[in-house]
């Protein structure tokens, strides 16, 4: 009985571990982080070889630890990996991160989540693509693994859709209802007639 309820502790300890290790911080580049030498034109480390020996999953994070004179861009499409540079106006399945900084050599960490499947690609957009182009690029495989944790596993939001502008000449326009002075100067709205089916109804009744 007593070796029972131990190895049942045993399990449930060995699962716990097991889930707690499931997903896995990777930190880009290890100690030497994700940086590049503008002077040298030299990375900090060489990260297609650091990806490579490392396993990545579904709900897994990358940590970049770097500044604002490097960018991250994520993208699932390998001609804008290659090319060292993303369009803008047709990318959709590219993301930029740690872009429009006007301050340089400010510390900051980025952190990507891994929310799907197959090859993906990283670089750094930074001097035109310059950064990418001396080896600041590398790819990976994201595997299932035990899948994407709840916190990840959300749907998109809508998209927003702006509301219309008034007077476009779409809108419905309310009816239009004419008015006529009254002698002492007030208004009167034609739109409303019961007081003159009340004056065609009291001169009825009085046969006038």
């Amino acid at each position: 009985m007593v070796a029972t309820v131990v190895l049942a502790l045993c399990i449930t300890v060995v699962t716990l571990h097991n889930v707690a290790d499931a997903y896995t911080n990777h930190t880009v580049g290890g100690v030497a982080g994700w940086f590049f030498n503008s002077t040298t034109n030299k990375t900090s480390a060489d990260y297609v070889a650091w990806a490579s020996n490392r396993t990545f999953s579904l709900g897994d994070y990358l940590i970049f630890n770097t500044s604002t004179n490097q960018t991250v861009i994520q993208t699932y499409n390998k001609t804008t990996y290659v090319n060292c540079t993303m369009d803008e106006s047709s990318d959709n399945d590219t993301f930029l991160y740690n872009g429009g900084n006007n301050q340089f050599g400010v510390a900051t960490i980025i952190q990507v989540p891994l929310t799907l499947e197959g090859l993906q690609y990283y670089f750094s957009g930074a001097q035109d693509g310059e950064q990418c182009k001396n080896g600041m690029a590398f790819e990976i495989k994201v595997n299932h693994g035990i899948g994407l944790p709840p916190s990840l596993n959300q749907p998109p939001p809508p998209l927003y859709v702006s509301p219309p502008s008034p007077g476009n000449g779409d809108e419905e326009q309310p009816p239009i209802v004419g008015i006529t002075p009254l002698p002492n100067g007030g208004l009167r709205s034609l739109g409303d007639l019961s007081w003159l089916r009340l004056m065609i109804y009291l001169m009825v009744y009085l046969g006038v």
